[in-house]
């Protein structure tokens, strides 16, 4: 089995001797390109507009809302806008945009909750929360990534209602030790400060960079040594997310520590320097490898789907030896987004891996190894 043959090259125009054919397709994908462009700037758009109305409904018309936080706040919004945008551009590719359809659309199917009712919860359980697909590749680089995972999203839970003005503590008497959390104006708990219950409300951003210190610095000590993962990293890309999320908690912590042990000294330039990192961080999530936490929720619904053809017993055998692939739908689901992306040799998903070798070495035999003999 051999490459396909290359398209005979295309007739010069007559209009123009020995000049080659305008580059329509250049033409057509630079078109394409400004439409995607287009509609992620106005999904962008749309979901900070609806961001920026939730804050000023949600605080009440901005009656909670810190005007000290108001950095972190227009960091967020920016947030929305960067991660609307870039996922509208992840999405418009065809091999992104058939794996959302086809996952969402397998999240949404009443006829998979019906045929497999705990799949969808098992799956949000074990491959979102506990990602036991990392366990399998190293104990270490799952136990680091679990630490960074819960410590972020515990970071997430505290300071984004409470930037936003959604959430609120106040003295529940003027004087003493008496507090009250609210939601949206709502009170929904009453805690004494002094408590174990009141050490935790106060110090939640303080268990959250204890999380994250030794899970960002195991990968960061990782990237430093291991010769794999130094030939393919780059500084930006790979090491920057790393010295935020250290930068982040450890700001964190110093601002805590300056505050009491040390009555103050030296925080309001710890302040500073905290909200820098944050802001930069919330800025810099949809344009760097942050960005799969926002795709990975598409990525259950494959494995939902993936899951839920094997009950049904749909599996593909290999074309040439006959062993089990996957799941009929799932490899004519990846056919069809290779002649989406035009790759014209998506039979080649019929083969298992080994007798794709096979089949690769026959064809060098056959059409190239018998010209020197």
């Amino acid at each position: 089995m051999t490459e396909p043959p290359a398209p005979p090259a295309a007739p010069p125009d007559a209009s123009s001797p020995g000049l080659p054919p305008e580059p329509v397709p250049d033409l057509a994908r630079a078109s394409a390109g400004r439409s995607v462009a287009l509609r992620a700037t106005l999904a962008g758009a749309v979901v900070s507009v609806l961001l920026v109305l939730a804050i000023v409904f949600g605080s009440r018309l901005l009656q909670d809302f810190d005007s000290a936080l108001l950095p972190y706040a227009v960091a967020t919004v920016f947030l929305a806008f960067g991660v609307a945008y870039r996922y509208t551009v992840w999405i418009s590719s065809p091999g992104a945009r058939r794996l959302f359809k086809q996952g969402w659309r397998s999240l949404f199917s009443t006829a998979n909750f019906r045929r497999a009712p705990t799949a969808l919860p098992k799956m949000i359980a074990t491959y979102l929360g506990f990602q036991k697909f990392l366990g399998a590749r190293s104990h270490a680089r799952w136990a680091a990534h679990q630490l960074i995972f819960w410590g972020c999203i515990l970071a997430a839970a505290i300071t984004f209602p409470l930037t936003w003005g959604w959430f609120t503590f106040t003295s529940a008497s003027g004087a003493g030790p008496g507090y009250e959390m609210r939601i949206w104006g709502f009170k929904v708990l009453g805690f004494d400060s002094l408590s174990v219950v009141g050490w935790l409300m106060f110090h939640g951003l303080d268990i959250a960079a204890v999380l994250v210190i030794p899970g960002a610095s195991y990968f960061l000590w990782r990237r430093m040594k291991d010769r794999g993962a130094i030939t393919g990293q780059r500084f930006a890309y790979d090491l920057v997310p790393l010295i935020a999320l250290i930068v982040i908690s450890v700001t964190g912590l110093l601002l805590t520590f300056s505050s009491i042990f040390l009555h103050g000294g030296g925080y309001q330039f710890l302040a500073v320097l905290h909200m820098v990192s944050v802001v930069f961080t919330l800025i810099y999530i949809p344009f760097g490898k942050f960005f799969h936490i926002v795709q990975r929720p598409a990525a259950v619904g494959m494995q939902l789907f993936k899951y839920t053809t094997r009950q049904d017993e749909q599996v593909f055998a290999c074309k040439r030896c006959g062993e089990p692939i996957d799941t009929a739908p799932y490899v004519e689901n990846l056919r069809g987004t290779m002649r989406d992306l035009k790759l014209d040799f998506d039979a080649w998903a019929q083969y298992c891996p080994r007798c794709k070798r096979v089949l690769r070495g026959t064809a060098y035999l056959s059409h190239v190894k018998k010209g020197f003999k």
